[in-house]
């Protein structure tokens, strides 16, 4: 019985496509900072991905009705929900989980081949 890769790769594939949905969000909401009436948006990531390995047979497919509202810890007269210290946090703490991610999937491609090659 052979090994197949996205068994041998993990939750590593799954949370890098997470994480850049997530930049994707982050950035419309710091694009939006200014914007009148604007919601901003974010996702539950331990949720979503624990959805998308729950079903990891039919692959991983965000859909963004499943974005959350943020609620603000200082609402603004105009409706906007960004808070622009809160979202940069945020955004810089996703590129930090995405690197992460991203050197681990280096890491498991890379004792992949090793072990093929027979270095392992």
């Amino acid at each position: 019985m052979g090994l197949s890769i996205e068994q041998a790769l993990g939750v590593h594939p799954a949370a890098l496509k997470l994480r850049a949905e997530r930049t994707r969000i982050l950035a419309s909401n710091l694009a939006n900072d200014s914007t009148p009436g604007y919601q901003a948006r974010d996702i539950d990531f331990r949720a979503s991905l624990r959805d998308a390995m729950n079903g990891a047979q039919q692959g991983l497919r965000f859909d963004s009705d499943r974005a959350l509202y943020r609620v603000p810890n200082h609402p603004s007269q105009d409706g906007n929900t960004v808070e622009l210290g809160v979202e940069q946090a945020e955004f810089a703490q996703n590129a930090v989980d995405f690197q992460t991610s991203l050197t681990f999937l280096n890491m498991k491609l890379k004792g992949l081949a090793d072990a093929i090659n027979g270095n392992a």
